[in-house]
C-alpha cells in the first residue's frame, strides 16, 4: 500500500489496539506502518499478526518512520492528553484518540488549540455512533417519525470484579482511568447527546460498592435536556456474576425506541415501525467493539481526500466530555450542576506523577 494517503502508527498495544489494527488493514487507502508499547512483547504480537514494525519507544518509532502522518493513541486514558500534546508538538502528526478522548473539558480545549497551532488534526473515536440501531433511531428523531422526545433512560449493568482492576496500576484510579462512567459508560453518555440533544443540567450520586478501588463503580443521575425532556442514567460495574444489560431507551410522542445488545447494536423496540428492529440489529457476539472503527478510518481517509470533514469536530467532542464531567461535578457538589458551566471534575484526570511515570516514554538522547 505504498500510495496510502493515511499512514498510521498505533501506540499502546492492549486489546482494543488490535481492533484498530484490523480496522486499518480493512480500509483501502489506510496503512498500518508501526505499533508501539512499553512492553515490546505486546507490540511484537501485533507485528507478527499484521506485518507492522514494532517498537517500545514512540520517539524512536516516529524518528525512524517519518512517513507516518497519523498516530492512534490507545494508551491509558489519563495519558491521552500528555501523549497527544507531545506527538503533535514534537512531530507534527495527526492524532486519533480512543475513548474517552481526554479526561477533562480543559484538556479537550487545550489539545484542539495546540492541534490548530501545529497544523494537525484530532480525530475522536465514538464508534458506536455508526451502529445501525443508533443511526435508525437518529433518523426517526430527525425526520419526525418518533415525534418529540419525552424521556431517555440509560442502563448499564456490567460485571468488573477486583481481578479486572488488578490487571494494571492505572485501572480504577481517577488519574488514569475514571470509574464506570468514564470507562464503561462513556459511549452511552455520548449517545445521550447524540440522540437526546444537549443536556442543560444533571444531578448525580456515585458509590464504590463492588471492588477495592478509588473510583465509582455505581452511578445514578437525573438529567434535564435543553428541549425540556428528562432522563435517568444508571451505570454500574458492580453487577455479579456477569454482564446483564446495556441499553438506551427513548420515550417519544409517537412511540418507544430501545437499543440494547453488548454494544448498543440491537434495535430491540421501535414501535413506529417494528420491522425496523431486525433490519437494524447487528451481531457483535464475535466482536464487542463492533464495526464502527472501520467507518472511522474511512471518515479519516475521506477527510484527508477533501471529500468531507470528519464528523466529530471539536465542539462535539468538548460537549461529550463536558457532560461526562458534569456527572462528577454533581456528585462532588452534592446538587444540580449546569453542564455548560460545570467545568472540570476535581477528581477525574487529576495529576499523579508516580502513575504517569509508569506510562511515560523516555526521550532518546539523540533528540
Amino acid at each position: 500500500m505504498k500510495d496510502s494517503l493515511v499512514k498510521v502508527a498505533v501506540i499502546g498495544c492492549g486489546r482494543v489496539s488490535g481492533h484498530h489494527c484490523r480496522s486499518i488493514m480493512e480500509t483501502e487507502g489506510v496503512e498500518l506502518v508501526a505499533v508501539c508499547d512499553l512492553a515490546i512483547e505486546k507490540a511484537n504480537v501485533y507485528r507478527d499478526q499484521f506485518g507492522a514494525r514494532a517498537y517500545d519507544n514512540y520517539h524512536c518509532m516516529l524518528l525512524e518512520n517519518p512517513g507516518i502522518n497519523t498516530v492512534a493513541i490507545v494508551t491509558p486514558s489519563g495519558m491521552h492528553h500528555e501523549h497527544a500534546l507531545d506527538i503533535m508538538a514534537r512531530y507534527r502528526k495527526n492524532i486519533i484518540v480512543e475513548k474517552p478522548t481526554f479526561m477533562k473539558p480543559s484538556q479537550v480545549a487545550d489539545a484542539y488549540a495546540r492541534a490548530a497551532a501545529a497544523g494537525v488534526e484530532i480525530f475522536a473515536v465514538f464508534q458506536n455512533r455508526h451502529n445501525l440501531a443508533v443511526k435508525r433511531v437518529l433518523q426517526g428523531l430527525t425526520e419526525g417519525e418518533l415525534g418529540k422526545l419525552r424521556s431517555v433512560a440509560v442502563r448499564v449493568r456490567w460485571c468488573r470484579p477486583q481481578r479486572y482492576y488488578d490487571l494494571a496500576p492505572w485501572r480504577g484510579t481517577f488519574a488514569m482511568d475514571g470509574g464506570c462512567l468514564t470507562n464503561q459508560g462513556i459511549h452511552h453518555i455520548d449517545l445521550l447527546r447524540r440522540l437526546g440533544g444537549e443536556v442543560s443540567r444533571v444531578c448525580s450520586t456515585h458509590r464504590t460498592l463492588g471492588a477495592d478501588i478509588e473510583v465509582e463503580d455505581t452511578a445514578t443521575a437525573v438529567i434535564e435536556f435543553e428541549s425540556g425532556a428528562i432522563g435517568a442514567l444508571e451505570v454500574t460495574t458492580a453487577a455479579r456474576p456477569i454482564d446483564y444489560e446495556a441499553s438506551l431507551s427513548l420515550v417519544c410522542e409517537n412511540g418507544l425506541a430501545q437499543i440494547g445488545g453488548i454494544a448498543v447494536n440491537e434495535l430491540q423496540i421501535y414501535t413506529p415501525d417494528p420491522e425496523a428492529c431486525a433490519a437494524n440489529s447487528e451481531d457483535f457476539s464475535g466482536n464487542v467493539y463492533g464495526h464502527g472503527h472501520v467507518k472511522i478510518y474511512e471518515e479519516i481517509l475521506a477527510h484527508f481526500k477533501g471529500e468531507q470533514k470528519f464528523p466529530v469536530p471539536y465542539e462535539d467532542t468538548l460537549r461529550t466530555i463536558q457532560l461526562l464531567n458534569s456527572f462528577y461535578r454533581a456528585d462532588e457538589s452534592k446538587g444540580w450542576v449546569d453542564v455548560a458551566t460545570a467545568g472540570d471534575s476535581t477528581r477525574l484526570g487529576r495529576e499523579d506523577d508516580r502513575l504517569a511515570g509508569i506510562y511515560r516514554t523516555a526521550i532518546p538522547s539523540a533528540i
